[in-house]
């Protein structure tokens, strides 16, 4: 059975309660918002840990033993997101879980595997998740800090001295608008303007109307799809020319897509993912990228995307904790994840420790500018 295939009947076995897996397995869980708004992110997620766990079960598993992967659909919805996480926590046994793809969902489940004692890494990037930190609790992302002081390094080479912000009003948008709010003043700029937008808002012209009113040089969106696009697409039908920057919340081909002609011209901080052939030959994530781009070709016949990668690093960073560790405990894993350095992936280098559950800095991010619909690296 191809992969995409045997994702959907993994879901769906799953989830119906479906056979028991094998008693000597390593269990893994995972939540994903696979539909619904945040799809962008859970979909390719879903699928980079289903085509990994096939890959190495293939190769043998992990120290002689195979790898089950139980994944939930959160549906982008908060409330499911927690039932899927007491699943996986009391009913699944499960070592470790992977996930959620959303910083609210994952914010709102942290702190159930402090008290179960079961390591969670998370694929979501506020920077809320993992500081202060939790002892159980780990991402993947890079974090708003480092995606706030690439923005504004590039803005003060610019030479712009007034910014302007737009925001989501989810998790991912808040907690951004906190390190904005923190990081914009703090490196000598101006905040002329500090714009809110809901996640379901579909016109934003209200929001940069104030802001054009407000004169600055710059604007910073913060948020995931749809709602940059959309503030893109505003920006260009209001005939405003001032450069907009976007978070790494973005940083796929569906933005470019959604954002269309709008996007041309556009500046965010990105993985090397996103510019995968220009990275140099030398460089240490070089073949991780390489090959996660050739594997997800194949099993999907798709490109792949910066979100996705966030849950190939979760996994092969759990695994490293198993290999290292040679045991398949909650606890074990944790203690091993804490104590994994210099490990590349595909969205950084990661050197996790008891004060650092992120493991990842500025590094990992390179500028990119969208140009005639696909990126640029701009540094």
């Amino acid at each position: 059975m191809k992969a995409a295939k045997w994702v959907v009947a993994l879901v769906v076995t799953l989830l119906s309660g479906g056979p028991a897996l094998a008693a000597d397995a390593i269990r893994i869980g995972a939540i994903f918002s696979v539909t619904g708004p945040a799809s962008f992110l859970g979909e390719p997620e879903r699928n980079t840990l289903v085509m990994l766990q096939d890959k190495v079960n293939a190769a043998g598993g992990v120290n002689g033993q195979q790898v089950e992967v139980i994944v939930y659909d959160d549906e982008s919805d908060v409330n499911k997101c927690v039932m899927a996480a007491k699943k996986l926590l009391d009913q699944d046994g499960v070592s470790v879980v992977i996930g959620p793809s959303i910083s609210g969902n994952t914010l709102a489940i942290s702190k159930f595997f402090s008290s179960a004692e079961v390591p969670l890494v998370s694929c979501a990037a506020a920077e809320k998740i993992v500081k202060p930190v939790d002892p159980w609790v780990f991402n993947t992302p890079q974090l708003d800090r480092h995606a706030v002081s690439k923005i504004l390094q590039n803005a003060k080479a610019k030479g712009f001295s007034k910014l302007a912000i737009l925001t989501v009003s989810d998790g991912y948008g808040q907690a951004g608008r906190a390190v904005l709010n923190e990081l914009v003043p703090a490196g000598g700029f101006q905040l002329v303007a500090d714009e809110v937008y809901g996640p379901k808002d579909t016109d934003m012209t209200a929001q940069l109307t104030k802001i054009k009113g407000a004169s600055p040089d710059a604007i910073i969106c913060w948020g995931t799809n749809p709602g940059p696009a959309v503030v893109a697409r505003n920006r260009v039908q209001l005939g405003l020319t001032t450069p907009l920057y976007m978070s790494h919340g973005v940083a796929s081909d569906k933005f470019i897509e959604l954002a269309g002609d709008a996007a041309e011209g556009l500046v965010l901080p990105a993985g090397r993912l996103v510019a995968v052939d220009l990275v140099p030959a030398d460089h240490p994530q070089k073949p991780v990228l390489d090959a996660y781009v050739a594997d997800y070709a194949k099993a999907y016949n798709a490109p792949v995307s910066s979100f996705g990668g966030y849950a190939h690093d979760a996994f092969a960073l759990v695994l490293e904790a198993v290999r290292k560790g040679g045991s398949a405990k909650a606890a074990d894993i944790r203690d091993k994840l804490e104590k994994i350095a210099g490990f590349a992936g595909v969205s950084g280098v990661y050197t996790y420790g008891p004060e650092n559950h992120n493991g990842l800095d500025e590094s990992a991010f390179i500028m990119v500018t969208i140009k005639n619909g696909t990126w640029n690296v701009t540094e």
